[in-house]
């Protein structure tokens, strides 16, 4: 036994030993000689690599979205008026493309897209400083800043531009100038920041996918105060104010539904899987819509009429929108059937029975069916179609319809905190711009049109 123990210490001893000269000479290689240069820094981690296939799809997504608003809601807009503001109607989406990309370039995007906050970007893009050539965000990190920028830039242009259709035919074009400058900078870039920068609805899990709350109810809801700020127009009630050219707005409306692809399959901000799930539920909830509104009318009004259905299919890819990065197929249909109903009863029955003049629909379609698809995302968001998961690598619930109630109260939470600051904000802007130079023409030119009295021009 004594044997033992001492031959156990032994080899104990032994491997001390080895151990000790082990890491000794290992430590010898790792340190340098005396007078050696010292050693190079670690390398830094590998600069994100462009994706032309990604990047191509971007500068094509751009394309699309910018074309939704001219000439889409140009010629929409404009067929839906009477012949003596389409100029001024379609001026107004012209004009507001211009007006937004010059306060995007300055100011819009720092405020939106830079990590400023909770609640707003700092000044870091301020004139696009710092953008170099090979710049990327953080938000797209396979392709140029440069095209991430332009291509929020579209979203920063169609949003006040649908604001137009509220108060068509009754406002100056200096006051909508100012109106719509100071809203984008104000309203749409602090809650951009909100849902897609970085702000708090983003972290508190606000799912929107495309933009239906920074878009559609930011519009919508900015559409329906500055019909109640406005008034009625004249001859509301009594004068035929019946659409001039609907032709016109069939082609505006198709325009629209093809840019919408860039909107939404857009938004996944790359060429794969996430890009064709979006484009495929955007034409399906949108032919759902479309129908749904058809049959409605025909149903209560006993003939289907064209500007229900392009109405019903507006009314669709707005719905669709929130929802289309986080739902499938079935869940898409679902949307575009309830949004074509809820919407058509808004822009007939609830419009009549509250008696505002919204002229062209912009609450009723994009407020309302923006809002009835970011619940719905609530609802039909699966992890499934998402792809989320923990820092675990387990599967993360996305929606209602995975077991995850709590979503819903999260998408009607960030819908209430878009309509009421909204709301407030945009009421404070058109009272300061109606008090610095009045907010709608004078009777008589609104009477006579505005084609003539705002821009000298007519259409024969």
């Amino acid at each position: 036994m004594m044997m033992q123990k001492v031959r156990g210490l032994a080899l104990a001893a032994a491997g001390a030993s080895l151990t000790a000269i082990y890491s000794a000479t290992v430590l010898a290689q790792q340190t340098p000689p005396a007078g050696a240069p010292a050693a190079p820094p670690p390398a830094p981690p590998p600069a994100p690599k462009l994706d032309t296939g990604d990047t191509a799809w971007m500068l094509t997504s751009t394309a699309l979205v910018l074309m939704m608003t001219i000439p889409g809601l140009a010629l929409f807009y404009a067929g839906m008026v009477r012949r003596k503001n389409v100029l001024a109607t379609a001026m107004q989406s012209f004009a507001v493309t211009a007006l937004v990309t010059v306060l995007w370039m300055i100011i819009g995007y720092s405020l939106a897209f830079t990590t400023g906050g909770n609640y707003l970007g700092d000044l870091s893009r301020f004139f696009l400083r710092g953008m170099a050539i090979d710049a990327v965000h953080d938000l797209a990190k396979t392709i140029p800043e440069s095209v991430f920028m332009c291509f929020q830039m579209t979203f920063a242009i169609i949003t006040p531009a649908l604001i137009a259709g509220a108060f068509a035919e009754r406002m100056k074009f200096s006051a909508m100038m100012w109106f719509m400058g100071l809203w984008s900078i104000v309203v749409y870039a602090p809650i951009a920041h909100w849902v897609w920068g970085g702000g708090f609805l983003g972290a508190w899990g606000v799912m929107d996918f495309a933009g239906g709350t920074v878009v559609h109810i930011n519009a919508g809801v900015a559409g329906l105060v500055c019909a109640l700020v406005l008034g009625k127009r004249k001859g509301y009630g009594s004068d035929n104010l019946a659409p001039h050219n609907l032709v016109l707005s069939v082609i505006g409306a198709s325009l629209l539904w093809v840019g919408w692809f860039g909107f939404n399959a857009g938004s996944a901000v790359s060429a794969g899987a996430s890009a064709g799930m979006a484009m495929a539920v955007t034409q399906i909830a949108t032919a759902a819509a479309a129908l749904a509104w058809m049959f409605a009318e025909w149903a209560t009004r006993g003939k289907p009429s064209v500007l229900g259905i392009i109405s019903g299919a507006v009314a669709g890819l707005v719905a669709i929108t929130p929802a289309s990065g986080f739902v499938n197929p079935t869940g898409a249909l679902i949307i575009g059937l309830v949004a074509g109903v809820v919407c058509f009863w808004a822009a007939t029955s609830l419009k009549n029975m509250l008696g505002y003049d919204d002229s062209l629909d912009a609450f009723g379609v994009h407020g309302i069916g923006g809002f009835v698809g970011a619940v719905l995302t609530g609802v039909f968001a699966t992890q499934a179609i998402t792809g989320k998961v923990d820092e675990k690598n387990q599967p993360v619930l996305a929606g209602l319809i995975d077991g995850n109630a709590g979503q819903v109260l999260t998408q009607i939470y960030g819908c209430a905190v878009t309509i009421l600051y909204c709301a407030v904000v945009t009421f404070i802007i058109l009272k300061i711009v109606d008090v610095i130079i009045g907010l709608r023409v004078d009777a008589e030119q609104e009477v006579e049109g505005l084609d003539i009295n705002l821009h000298g021009e007519t259409v024969h």
